[in-house]
């Protein structure tokens, strides 16, 4: 199984690895670039999908891994957490940042640590999903783990 994994995956695995997080990455048949779609090819709620959303603030990346049900409601995160204006980065920022493309940037396995934030409505599903690199994977985790992993705040976003 993981030979058929593409190098940006392989990178999430062994970051989850090295977390301790047992959660393996699921090759999905088709993308599923949003996350309606890895919903669907899950067969969970789409409010158990963490979405990995890339921002600029204050001249450098945030990552904002949010519920697929929400839409982040970037002046009122921005308030939230005391800093400057939030908005969304380009798909080359995103790229830049991550080492990964939108659709599929996974909370980790990034060329350096990212500033994260964390949804804090993802703690109520036992289980939740994230894009493992690509649109084509994605990796089960507890909401714990999640912030474990990540290092990040939790808040609400929307």
């Amino acid at each position: 199984m993981h030979e058929n994994l593409s190098a940006r995956s392989r990178l999430v695995r062994d970051a989850l690895h090295a977390a301790g997080i047992p959660g393996e990455i699921v090759v999905l048949p088709d993308a599923a670039s949003t996350a309606v779609l890895a919903a669907e090819a899950l067969g969970v709620e789409v409010g158990a999908i963490a979405n990995s959303l890339v921002f600029q603030c204050d001249g450098r990346p945030l990552l904002v891994m949010t519920s697929g049900a929400h839409r982040v409601d970037t002046a009122a995160l921005s308030a939230r957490i005391g800093r400057g204006r939030i908005i969304r980065a380009t798909p080359e920022q995103v790229r830049e940042a991550t080492g990964q493309a939108i659709g599929g940037v996974a909370p980790v396995g990034h060329p350096s640590p990212l500033e994260t934030l964390v949804d804090e409505d993802l703690a109520h599903h036992p289980r939740i999903w994230a894009a493992g690199g690509t649109p084509h994977t994605v990796f089960p985790m507890t909401f714990d783990e999640l912030v474990r992993l990540t290092g990040g705040s939790v808040v609400s976003v929307v």
